[in-house]
């Protein structure tokens, strides 16, 4: 029998896809509903009622904070960057035919491998707005969420899922080989979202046009990404037990934006739509974490290949969890499989739900899919070309019981 909660879920997630003008309200009445349930007839993870909600709240709570941080925080930075006038210059340097969209998805793979796979499709979604004079087509909004979900795949400082992985315990050279899939599934879906994305909007030439970039504010941008790898740093260097109590990565950039404020002060009028944003993903996350989901399957090359789907609608955060409980995963694998497996719907990861507050039209799952449909064929892709290359190498359990 299929526990009420899952029923609840997956009523959620159905309302999500098929009312993409409601998803704020629907997430939260999902939400409400699923606690409402387990706090009347069933529990959380063992404690019943009100107290085990207060532990589930306690639980989580360090994780939610820090991705309406960075979620918010991120978008006044994207707005700062955008403020900079820095990308109407990019047009001069970037190839003018598809080639031009291919390299823009390349830069945000590989600025999400140094940072926040949230920060680096932001990043990738301003610049595309100004280069494609904002007709920017679905398809290729997916293949910028695809980019930074893939490059953060293989770096423990990259996705939350693989700092989660190394705050565990596990060596961030095992995360390492996930680029093989990673590379695999880029080539495999950039190509053709390029090529789509010139067909529909080339990008903007304009030579002639004088820029007057305003510097300040690319210290600005410079100062709070620096800050939020240093504090990402700072944070997994920190013993296992302590980094669960502070969000130190979004304290930090919300506090270096404030701080910075008074020089350079960011455009406020975005916060409302993105802390809306930020809320709806939140709702799904506390809403997947309250699923009883005790252990996964057993560890093995079709049961990673799943969770891969999985996360494009679970999220990937409870699945990274119970997968680390249960240990014997091929590390870099599993990290490719839960962080680019949510690009295939845009409200599967973080990063597709901070594209999708800055371009409102991607929040379609029917759109998503039926455009975007090269990232579901570069996942399987990356996953088929990581097994041929590197083959399927556990780890023993790493934790001492």
């Amino acid at each position: 029998m299929i526990p009420i909660e899952f029923l609840l879920f997956g009523a959620t997630l159905l309302g999500v896809a098929v009312f993409q003008r409601h998803t704020l309200s629907i997430a939260l009445l999902g939400l409400a509903a699923i606690t409402a349930y387990k706090v009347l007839f069933g529990d959380f993870h063992g404690a019943p009622g009100a107290v085990g909600l207060l532990f589930q709240l306690h639980a989580e709570w360090v994780i939610l904070v820090n991705l309406f941080c960075l979620l918010v925080g991120f978008a006044l930075l994207s707005r700062h960057f955008e403020q900079s006038q820095l990308p109407h210059v990019l047009p001069r340097i970037l190839p003018d035919d598809w080639k031009g969209g291919l390299v823009l998805l390349a830069l945000v793979f590989v600025i999400s491998a140094f940072l926040d796979n949230i920060a680096a499709a932001m990043i990738g979604a301003t610049v595309a707005r100004t280069i494609f004079r904002g007709n920017v087509h679905v398809g290729f909004l997916a293949a910028i969420v695809a980019a930074a979900n893939a490059g953060g795949a293989g770096s423990v400082i990259g996705d939350t899922t693989t700092t989660m992985i190394w705050l565990d315990g596990v060596s961030p050279l095992a995360v390492l080989p996930a680029y093989v899939a990673s590379l695999a599934a880029f080539f495999a879906f950039a190509i053709p979202a390029a090529r789509l994305q010139h067909r529909h909007s080339p990008i903007l030439k304009n030579p002639d046009l004088v820029v007057d970039v305003d510097v300040s504010r690319l210290i600005v941008v410079m100062l709070v990404l620096t800050a939020a790898i240093g504090a990402n740093v700072y944070a997994n260097n920190l013993e296992a037990d302590r980094t669960g109590v502070f969000p130190y990565i979004g304290a930090t950039v919300v506090g270096v934006l404030l701080l910075l404020t008074p020089w350079r002060r960011p455009d406020w009028r975005i916060v409302p739509e993105a802390a809306r944003g930020s809320v709806f993903l939140l709702a799904l996350v506390l809403s997947a974490s309250m699923m009883p989901v005790d252990a996964l399957p057993p560890a093995s090359p079709q049961t990673t290949f799943g969770l891969g789907f999985v996360s494009a609608v679970f999220d990937n955060i409870p699945l990274t969890k119970l997968a680390l409980e249960q240990g014997g995963y091929d590390w870099a694998a599993l990290a490719f499989a839960v962080g680019f497996g949510g690009s295939m719907i845009w409200f599967g990861s973080s990063a597709g739900v901070a594209v999708s507050n800055l371009f409102p039209e991607a929040k379609s799952v029917g759109q998503w899919l039926q455009q975007g449909w090269f990232v579901v064929v570069a996942y399987v892709i990356g996953f088929m070309v990581y097994m041929l290359l590197h083959g399927w190498q556990p780890h023993a359990p790493h934790r001492n019981f």
